[in-house]
């Protein structure tokens, strides 16, 4: 039904979320932060149907835990540097990275088996800026 006055619309903050840790997991502070195929945080790893989300703010030990036990703050929407696996050049600047690791990115989908983390904007001698 369309407004015949104000609203007062909620708004949220989306730069720092917290999203449930999959079971059986350790996800590092500082490290790169997946969704799994059912919506359960994870550390980046090389696989398909992940969903980059961003960087791990403390750690969030789910290791004796079922899924969604433990909680982990994930800080997005942001620039993260992360390793850079060597085959990541100029010329993928403002081209999509693929997850290698919870650390690390790689130039291509190595053949369908990776996940993409975002999008080069800078390439550094002690890692990749992805967005």
């Amino acid at each position: 039904m369309p407004l015949t006055s104000d609203r007062n619309t909620q708004m949220k903050h989306t730069d720092l979320v917290v999203i449930g840790v999959g079971a059986g997991l350790r996800i590092f502070g500082g490290s790169m932060v997946v969704l799994n195929a059912n919506g359960w945080a994870i550390p980046g790893k090389t696989g398909t149907g992940l969903t980059y989300v961003g960087r791990a703010e403390e750690l969030a030990d789910n290791t004796g835990g079922a899924d969604g036990a433990v909680t982990a703050k994930v800080h997005r929407l942001r620039a993260f540097k992360w390793a850079n696996d060597g085959s990541i050049t100029q010329a993928q600047m403002f081209k999509t990275a693929y997850i290698v690791d919870d650390a690390t990115v790689a130039a291509t989908d190595s053949s369908g088996t990776r996940s993409a983390a975002g999008r080069v904007i800078g390439i550094d001698s002690d890692g990749v800026w992805i967005e």
